[in-house]
């Protein structure tokens, strides 16, 4: 009796996996050969395979081609690509090399004010970013001010007139807000992360005459690895998808991302859903994260495990 309650305990457990498993992969499918079918296609038959699988043709194959053509050329997908791995590539560099510091200088040293500095950044996990955001934005309008005003003198000695600077609608200022945004959660990622690792060979290094930058850059951060790995690709999720930050900071359409360029699909559109469209565009932005977490899952699965294990 034992023995075929526990066969039956594990085909539910597989009977409900598979059905979480569905529920997850089927979404990203149907995107995926949505995005190969006309407007009037997926009005007929929404959950139906595209006519370029089920009846391949010239028709067919060009629907899918239009879709793309307009997505990346019509309406300035390419552009909006460009700007959000710029920004995004940029933030994550800053991301990793100020919360791996951060992180090893609270992990590793003893100093008055530690806990205090380690509070303050856990504190930043806490609060909601959409309670800063008008803050923030007064704060960008008056620190542009200030450094018009300490700018210009120089460039009026040096006879280029005065200066405007202007962190609103710069790609700066974006990429400002999202490195302080996730370097709380990098820093308490990173910290207990290097914890974990054996302190005998930062001691070994010095001892050898090395310094405590060439200890971090050359013993530590090869070991913390799949942490770093970890902490790039949450970071890299969240801001490759931001959206609110974007649109409250950025207003020239060539400074626009892509979530930014998704949202405004409608209004080229002149008010009309073109679907076909719309599930291209869809497709642009989700191939990258889907690349980046199949490239570096095994990282990923590594570095999850070894917190479990070690923290």
């Amino acid at each position: 009796m034992s023995r075929l309650a526990s066969a039956t305990f594990r085909f539910l457990r597989y009977v409900i996996l598979v059905i979480y498993l569905a529920c997850v992969v089927f979404p990203m499918f149907w995107v995926l050969y949505t995005s190969a079918k006309s407007t009037r296609e997926i009005y007929r038959n929404p959950f139906g395979l595209p006519r370029v699988l089920t009846h391949p043709s010239r028709s067919a194959i060009s629907a899918l081609r239009e879709n793309y053509r307009k997505a990346w050329v019509q309406s300035h997908f390419s552009r909006y690509f460009i700007n959000s791995l710029k920004v995004v590539s940029v933030s994550l560099a800053l991301i990793l090399m100020l919360g791996a510091m951060a992180a090893y200088a609270l992990a590793r040293f003893e100093f008055r004010g530690r806990g205090v500095i380690y509070t303050l950044f856990l504190s930043g996990l806490i609060i909601p970013m959409q309670l800063i955001l008008i803050p923030l934005f007064f704060e960008f309008s008056d620190l542009g001010e200030w450094l018009s005003s300490v700018l210009t003198p120089a460039t009026k000695y040096l006879g280029l007139g005065s200066v405007t600077v202007s962190l609103h609608d710069t790609h700066a200022g974006l990429i400002m807000i999202y490195v302080a945004a996730s370097l709380p959660f990098t820093v308490f990622v990173l910290t207990a992360f290097f914890r974990t690792l054996p302190g005998e060979l930062r001691e070994a290094a010095l001892i050898d005459g090395a310094s405590e930058w060439y200890v971090l850059r050359a013993v530590m951060l090869p070991l913390a690895k799949p942490g770093l790995v970890t902490v790039a690709i949450f970071n890299f999720l969240g801001l490759w998808n931001e959206y609110l930050f974007a649109l409250v900071f950025i207003s020239s359409d060539r400074l626009k991302t892509l979530p930014l360029g998704l949202a405004s699909i409608s209004m080229q559109a002149q008010y009309k859903s073109d679907f076909g469209l719309m599930f291209a565009a869809l497709v642009i932005i989700m191939l990258p994260t889907l690349l980046v977490y199949i490239l570096l899952q095994e990282h990923l699965t590594k570095g999850v495990t070894l917190g479990a294990l070690k923290g």
